[in-house]
């Protein structure tokens, strides 16, 4: 037998089982043969008093309490046949014993057995692994953990996969109109002029705005964004954002109504990157929202859980949000509208950045929405902000 088969857990346990069952057996036989020949002697005893003759048994000494007898050959016979039959149920108890710890050990290793080979697939980059789930004790609860741990591995990768697909998607299009222009130009196909100049700068500034994005949602991630705290008021904050995006709301002729609460404690955040929050909001709601309609702002203070948060409510009433795209909404540059149409929204990176900021000022970020009904969106941010005070659950 192979060194590495020896070394299987299956014949460890086995062993053990074995051995204890062996142990057990031999105890019992050798205690049941000494309690078998006091039992025996007694009995005969017993009735050779009760006969009034010696019979088959002649006693040899009386002392105290001890009484020995010489028995017959018919007595040696009777239990030599009980000792031999039972050294045979001993041993057929042992190979029952030795069956069913196979058996026990082989239950456990099997599936634990299954579980390796699917690992060593995932290993080799496989990750469309799944072992049964036939027990419901821990192994059965281990090949469950380890199902959802490898559907969580080809999810991930399948959104790796997907999200450098999407960065050399976006950061290709303002390279190539760069490139483009800038090689008409040598070539004096194109002649230079300021509008030209004026495109490929904007262009420059929109890849590196998409750059600075990417660096400030990698950072986030990990949380490793530096944040420069202050005492702010969130409600200034929204109103800077609504003004500065006016121009962009009556180009749609949208009316941006705001309904804030006055009484707003000032929280320590880091001023720009609040900003920042509700100004990709905010742009989102317009951009959604029909023409000639109305986009609500409402900041109130709640207590949920012992706890005071500034609640924040962006309502549109844009086309509203597909029910299984809303889980996704905040994923890297994951958008409704598959076809990358940039005339559909930017570069799907906005909502992304908004929720890793927010979750690293403590707070929490949410959406509901139905299909032609619109979508709100809810920004919590704490009152007082302390680690052991954040809440783990869904509070919006």
């Amino acid at each position: 037998m192979p060194v590495k088969q020896m070394n299987s857990i299956t014949y460890r346990i086995t062993g053990l089982m074995f051995l204890a069952v062996a142990f057990t057996v031999f105890l019992l036989v050798y205690l049941t043969n000494g309690q078998m020949n006091e039992h025996f002697k007694e009995y005969l005893v017993v009735q050779n008093m009760e006969m009034g003759q010696n019979g088959m048994m002649k006693q040899m000494d009386v002392g105290n309490s001890a009484v020995a007898f010489v028995m017959g050959t018919p007595e040696e016979t009777f239990l030599a046949s009980v000792h031999k039959s039972l050294i045979w149920v001993g041993m057929a108890v042992l190979v029952a014993g030795l069956a069913a710890s196979y058996a026990v050990a082989r239950s456990i290793t099997v599936p634990l057995r299954n579980l390796s080979r699917a690992a060593e697939q995932i290993e080799h980059g496989n990750f469309d692994q799944k072992v049964p789930v036939e027990t419901k004790d821990e192994v059965g609860h281990l090949a469950a953990i380890f199902n959802r741990m490898a559907e969580t591995l080809a999810v991930n990768t399948s959104l790796r996969r997907q999200f450098l697909a999407n960065i050399a998607h976006e950061l290709r299009t303002p390279l190539a109109i760069i490139q483009g222009h800038l090689e008409g130009m040598v070539d004096g196909v194109i002649e230079p002029s300021k509008e030209q100049l004026s495109s490929l700068h904007e262009e420059a500034i929109r890849l590196n705005r998409l750059i600075t994005d990417l660096r400030d949602v990698s950072l986030a991630e990990v949380r490793q964004l530096a944040l420069e705290k202050s005492m702010t008021d969130v409600n200034q904050i929204v109103s800077r954002a609504v003004y500065m995006l006016k121009p962009l709301a009556d180009g749609k002729d949208i009316h941006v109504i705001c309904a804030l609460d006055e009484s707003l404690p000032e929280i320590a955040a880091d001023t720009g990157r609040i900003s920042q929050v509700f100004y990709n909001i905010l742009v989102n709601a317009i951009r959604y929202s029909s023409p000639q309609s109305i986009v609500n702002i409402i900041t109130v203070q709640v207590k949920i859980e012992g706890q005071l948060w500034l609640k924040i409510s962006v309502v549109d009433n844009g086309p509203g949000i597909v029910e299984e795209d809303i889980p996704h909404i905040f994923d890297h540059f994951y958008r409704g509208d598959k076809s990358r149409d940039r005339k559909s929204g930017g570069s799907g990176l906005g909502l992304a950045i908004v929720k890793q900021l927010v979750e690293i000022h403590g707070g929490r970020v949410a959406v509901e929405s139905k299909l032609g009904k619109g979508s709100i969106f809810h920004v919590l941010l704490p009152v007082g902000l302390e680690e052991d005070n954040r809440s783990q659950g869904n509070i919006l």
